[in-house]
């Protein structure tokens, strides 16, 4: 006998659980989608209830940036293989920037043992990088840019400054990543400020979610972001700048029915013995005038960051 009699028990229970939960057919349309799943994707049901995945609409990516929905995915895996299926990938949020996520892909399976459909679990894998900007502390000194959410740029000159200082004392490497959206300045005068608006929420967002807990991201000026890795030295740098380059890459915005593809500027460099404040800042952002389109010897490795560092 079931514990609960009123089958909607269970959806309540599944609801209440703050991982997402969705269950597919066996053309992998969705015919669940839970509250959590909702939080972390900006989906709603009613966006996704008897679409496939196959319509790309999360757009599910290895950690290499390739869709994986139109491929082998986990939920075809789980499919063929009759077995659960765990993987790390990324999900694109209605708002448009990417979601780290750990999921499980697990048949399911009726009263007689034949698979009828698959349930995936995914839970967001947040990178909290540098001060925690919800810190009451923060707020109260003004610390916080207002728009982005994240430590605003005197801040990041701090934090700079105090990585700098490390480094003089116990040489431990870190890199300076500046990044800015290409002609910004266009970009606000075409779409409007809201819209301007809308892009550097997308690209704080992005980078975010594209670096450590150990590191730092923070706005530098009106159309600049600072990304500060920690104990990063110049072949691991490599890496995780085409990373950056290939999310920042599938990052659109929506805006009056159109999608708008986000194009930035990436300048990247490694701290080095007698480097000041000013010249590695100056050396940081001389990258930012030309294109920085990452090889792909070191778009593959940015998928094994943690064996560099």
């Amino acid at each position: 006998m079931p514990a609960f009699k009123d089958p909607e028990t269970y959806r309540d229970i599944l609801d209440e659980l703050q991982i997402g939960v969705s269950v597919l057919d066996l053309q992998k349309k969705i015919v669940f989608w839970s509250d959590g799943a909702e939080q972390i994707t900006g989906y709603s049901r009613i966006d996704v209830l008897g679409h496939a995945c196959s319509e790309n609409i999360l757009l599910h990516c290895n950690h290499n940036s390739c869709e994986t929905c139109t491929g082998k995915c986990p939920l075809a895996a789980a499919l063929h293989d009759a077995k659960p299926i765990e993987a790390t990938s990324s999900i694109h949020h209605k708002a448009g920037y990417w979601v780290p996520v750990h999921t499980w892909a697990i048949p399911l399976r009726d009263k007689h043992g034949s698979i009828i459909g698959t349930i995936q679990t995914f839970e967001a894998e947040f990178s909290l990088s540098g001060p925690n900007p919800k810190d009451r502390s923060m707020k109260e000194h003004g610390w916080v840019d207002e728009l982005t959410g994240l430590p605003n740029p005197t801040m990041t000159q701090a934090r700079l400054r105090q990585m700098l200082g490390t480094f003089a004392a116990l040489q431990v490497p870190f890199g300076v990543v500046c990044v800015e959206p290409r002609e910004f300045a266009q970009f606000r005068a075409r779409y409007g400020q809201e819209a301007a608006k809308s892009l550097l929420e997308l690209v704080a967002q992005t980078l975010r979610n594209a670096v450590w807990p150990t590191d730092f991201v923070g706005r530098w000026s009106e159309g600049r972001f600072m990304v500060i890795l920690s104990g990063c030295r110049e072949d691991a740098l490599e890496a995780v700048t085409a990373r950056m380059s290939q999310m920042m890459s599938n990052v659109t915005i929506r805006w009056w029915g159109e999608e708008l593809s986000v194009k930035v500027s990436i300048g990247r460099v490694a701290a080095l013995p007698g480097d000041t404040f000013e010249s590695i800042l100056q050396r940081a952002q001389q990258g930012l005038g030309g294109d920085q389109a990452p090889p792909a010897a070191a778009v593959a490795a940015a998928g094994s960051r943690s064996s560099q560092r």
